[in-house]
């Protein structure tokens, strides 16, 4: 008997050219937004509620964590120029640009509505700003998953369903877990729902991601990017179960936030990073590629063959 085939490449050679996005700058990008976004949207809760404390201190990491990422941004582009140009033209089909005017509006707004709640001046404006950057803040947790969505890097681009929501879950859980950290447990209580909802998405989401791309989520469970996506679903979890029991303990709470921000942290590195390792193999490319094709032609076959079927039953109805 023959041998069934394996997969071969032409030399063994990539096929799709490997992001030039640079590491760390893009993971820590990812973060921060995502957690800025979630941010934004906590401090508008607080805000409704009348929690002064927690409101002023997920304003002040939806402002702090835009900024920073957008350090992050700018040093990848390499100059500062670049991320300007950006805002020249607005192209609707294109995250990247999309992108771009949620990072500059959501910065302004979250910026100034944290200056309002740190000086107390102006706090209608500021309160304004809080509203805007709420408006926006899901959009940029989740705009980068679109980004990667739209490349053709075979792990992030088969994944276009469910990228979007480990985002959301990360960025929540980092929000939550970064106002568990810097709040006293009292008044913590809405951030200790924001993440473990935000956990209970992001690990649900993963766990689908992988059991819908079959071979293409090998680069999420193996080498690098599987160790940092495991160590990152252990340490939500963990945190998850932890913070059922913080609300109490300014020491637990305190734990299940740095342990939140640092699972959210792994996240965006392991995403990054198994899209750059299935770029390099061909076979991730060339594998799925031929899986439709055949796919094509036996729903093509199938076709053709319902036809001729009911162009028989036709020709032998009675008083045909």
């Amino acid at each position: 008997m023959v041998p069934e085939a394996e997969f071969e490449s032409y030399y063994g050679r990539q096929i799709v050219k490997t992001p030039t996005w640079k590491s760390p700058d893009v993971p820590l990008y990812l973060f921060f937004g995502g957690m800025a976004g979630a941010s934004a949207l906590l401090a508008e809760g607080a805000a409704l509620s009348g929690d002064l404390q927690l409101e002023r201190v997920a304003r002040t990491v939806a402002a702090s964590g835009a900024g920073v990422g957008t350090v992050f941004l700018i040093h990848d582009l390499g100059r500062p120029e670049r991320f300007l140009h950006m805002l020249r033209v607005l192209k609707v089909t294109s995250p990247l640009s999309v992108g771009s005017y949620v990072l500059a509006p959501f910065s302004a707004l979250a910026s100034a509505a944290a200056a309002a709640q740190l000086t107390g001046r102006l706090p209608r404006i500021g309160r304004l700003a809080g509203v805007g950057a709420a408006v926006f803040g899901p959009l940029l947790t989740t705009y980068t998953a679109a980004l990667f969505s739209n490349t053709a890097v075979p792990a992030w681009h088969e994944a276009y369903r469910e990228l979007p929501f480990v985002f959301a879950g990360s960025g929540a859980a980092a929000a939550g877990g970064a106002a568990m950290l810097l709040t006293a447990p009292a008044q913590s209580a809405p951030a200790r729902r924001m993440a473990l909802a935000g956990a209970a998405l992001e690990l649900s989401a993963a766990e689908l991601l992988k059991r819908r791309l079959g071979m293409l989520a090998e680069p999420y469970e193996r080498g690098r990017p599987g160790r940092l996506m495991r160590t990152a679903s252990r340490l939500t979890a963990l945190a998850a179960v932890a913070s059922l029991f913080a609300g109490r303990s300014r020491a637990v709470s305190m734990m299940c936030g740095a342990t939140y921000l640092t699972a959210s942290t792994l996240t965006r590195f392991g995403v990054f990073e198994a899209g750059l390792a299935s770029a390099r193999d061909p076979k991730y490319t060339v594998v799925p590629q031929r899986e439709r094709i055949a796919r094509r032609q036996a729903a093509g076959r199938a076709a053709d063959e319902g036809k001729g079927s009911s162009a028989t039953h036709t020709a032998t109805a009675p008083g045909s």
